[in-house]
């Protein structure tokens, strides 16, 4: 990933050690998988405050590569973008049981696909768990409501697992 993942030269890996409110910017970004699925357009019940998930892309979203076409200027083209924060992480209710800043914040290790684990970052794609060829843009879409789904909500089979050796294989 071209970062030490390793803090201050010990033996554990720094989001084991560092709090999340004390990382490096660096550090921080890398937390993410590059899922995508936090890109995906979310509906919420006025009654009960449910999260419905939707296969429905932001338009800056490469469906393929599930990398943001335009980072560094999104939030300026998608008004409802957020920057995610540490201080953040306690009230969004919406981030999928996968996302790394989750699973930090809850005191949870990092699945082996994550590409601070594996090395790289075609692992995300591999496991399942992105959302590379499973979703449509915003462009496309048309009603949110006819584009409810499940899966970004879930834990792809074999995909909670700390070792490689916990997904089937995809032959």
């Amino acid at each position: 990933m071209g970062m030490d993942s390793r803090n201050d030269g010990g033996d554990r890996p720094f989001w084991m050690t560092v709090p999340l409110s004390r990382m490096t910017r660096q550090q921080w970004e890398s937390l993410c998988d590059g899922c995508g699925r936090c890109c995906l357009h979310k509906l919420r019940d006025d009654e009960t405050e449910e999260i419905v998930f939707t296969d429905v892309a932001c338009r800056l979203l490469d469906t393929t590569t599930c990398l943001c076409k335009d980072y560094p200027h999104r939030q300026r083209k998608v008004q409802d973008c957020i920057s995610l924060t540490p201080d953040m992480l306690k009230d969004i209710d919406w981030l999928p049981p996968t996302c790394g800043y989750r699973l930090i914040q809850e005191g949870r290790p990092l699945p082996w696909w994550h590409p601070l684990v594996s090395g790289r970052a075609d692992t995300v794609h591999e496991a399942g768990v992105s959302v590379s060829g499973r979703v449509i843009s915003e462009r496309r879409a048309g009603a949110l409501e006819d584009h409810v789904v499940e899966w970004p909500g879930e834990c792809p089979p074999g995909a909670d697992g700390t070792q490689a050796s916990d997904i089937p294989s995809r032959e």
